[in-house]
C-alpha cells in the first residue's frame, strides 16, 4: 500500500500541511523553530493511519476534527484540552485524543504517536448498523476499560500496521476496508460507549428464516467486494443484530464467519481456474480480503486438503 510522507522544518509549512490533512489549525512553537515528520496510510475512505513525530515542543488549537483519533504514545507528552478539562497523555498510553465534535487546544513536547483517524459513519455502520434511532452512538471515555484492553488495542493497531506494509500499492477497496473495520471494531471493545449489544424484542421477530436467505443471497453475490455486516443488514432492511441472531439460530454461525467462506470459494475457484504462469497465491488471496499468507494458506489447507499452491499448479 503506499503511505504519504510530509517532512518539514518549517513551522508555518507544518501549520500549512495540518490545516490541509486534517483542521484548519494555529501551531505556536517555543523558540520558533522544530520538525515535523508525518506518516499516512488511508484505509479507504473512512479510516487512515498517522504517525506523527514532532521534534519541538509546541501548542495548537483548533475546531472540531469530524473525525475520531485514536492514539498511541510512544514518545514525549500531550495535554489535550477541551470541555474545559486537561487530559495528560505520555508514554505508553493508549487514549481517544478527542472527541469529533468539540473544539480544543493541545500542548505537546517531542511527541511521537500513532493515531488512527475513524469516520463516525464508520463506527455505527460497525457497531449497529443503518438506521440507528435513540442517542447518537459515542465514547463516553477516553481511555480504555482497563490495562488488558489498551493491549488489545495496541496489537490490533500492531497488526495492521504490519499487514498494510506487505501489501502491493493497488490494494483494492477489500483488504483496506476490512482493516478500517477490524480497529472500529477493537475500538468498540476497548473504550467505554454507549453501542447496545443485546437483541430487542424486533430484532428477536425479524431474526426469520427470510432474513437469512437474504442474507445468504446477498452474501454470495457481492462476497467479492468490500461489503460489511453493516450492508448485509442493511440489504435486508434489518439491524446487525437480527442478522447475527438470525445466523447463529437457523445456521450455527455468524454472518462473518459466512462471508470469509464465501470468500475463501471464491479465492479456490479462482486458483482452480487462473493460469498459474501469471498469477500468484498472495495475489489471489489479497484479492478476496486474505491480507495474511500463512493464516489463508491453514484456512485453505484445512478447508480444500491442500495448499492452495497445489490448486494453483492444477496439481
Amino acid at each position: 500500500m503506499s503511505t504519504e510522507v510530509y517532512e518539514t522544518h518549517d513551522v508555518d509549512a507544518a501549520e500549512q500541511l495540518l490545516s490541509e490533512l486534517f483542521t484548519p489549525v494555529r501551531l505556536h512553537v517555543s523558540g520558533g523553530t522544530g520538525s515535523m515528520r508525518l506518516a499516512r496510510t488511508r484505509l479507504g475512505a473512512h479510516a487512515s493511519l498517522n504517525r506523527f513525530t514532532f521534534g519541538m515542543g509546541y501548542t495548537t488549537q483548533g475546531p472540531a476534527l469530524g473525525v475520531i483519533p485514536i492514539g498511541r504514545i510512544r514518545a514525549g507528552t500531550v495535554t489535550n484540552c477541551y470541555d474545559g478539562h486537561e487530559h495528560d497523555s505520555g508514554p505508553g498510553d493508549v487514549m481517544i485524543s478527542l472527541p469529533p465534535d468539540r473544539d480544543w487546544q493541545g500542548i505537546a513536547a517531542n511527541l511521537d504517536s500513532e493515531t488512527v483517524y475513524l469516520d463516525p459513519v464508520l463506527l455505527a455502520q460497525v457497531a449497529d448498523g443503518p438506521p440507528r434511532t435513540g442517542p447518537v452512538l459515542r465514547f463516553t471515555e477516553n481511555r480504555p476499560i482497563s490495562a488488558a484492553a489498551a493491549r488489545r488495542w495496541s496489537d490490533t493497531y500492531d497488526y495492521v500496521l504490519t499487514t498494510v506494509d506487505t501489501l502491493p500499492a493497488d490494494t483494492g477497496t477489500m483488504l483496506t476496508g476490512s482493516l478500517a473495520r477490524l480497529l472500529t471494531a477493537t475500538a468498540l471493545t476497548v473504550f467505554p460507549n454507549n453501542a447496545r449489544t443485546d437483541p430487542t424484542s424486533a430484532d428477536r421477530h425479524d431474526a426469520h428464516p427470510a432474513t437469512v436467505r437474504r442474507a445468504v443471497a446477498f452474501i454470495d453475490t457481492n462476497a467479492c467486494t468490500d461489503i460489511s455486516i453493516a450492508d448485509i443488514a442493511a440489504a435486508c432492511h434489518v439491524t446487525i443484530r437480527t442478522v447475527q441472531l438470525a445466523f447463529r439460530r437457523h445456521l450455527d454461525t455468524t454472518p462473518a464467519a459466512y462471508l470469509r467462506r464465501a470468500r475463501l470459494a471464491g479465492a479456490h475457484h479462482d486458483l482452480r481456474t487462473t493460469d498459474p504462469r501469471t498469477a500468484t497465491v498472495a495475489a489471489i488471496a489479497a484479492r478476496w480480503g486474505f491480507p495474511n499468507h500463512s493464516r489463508f494458506t491453514a484456512t485453505y489447507r484445512a478447508t480444500y486438503g491442500v495448499p492452495p499452491s497445489h490448486t494453483l499448479r492444477h496439481d
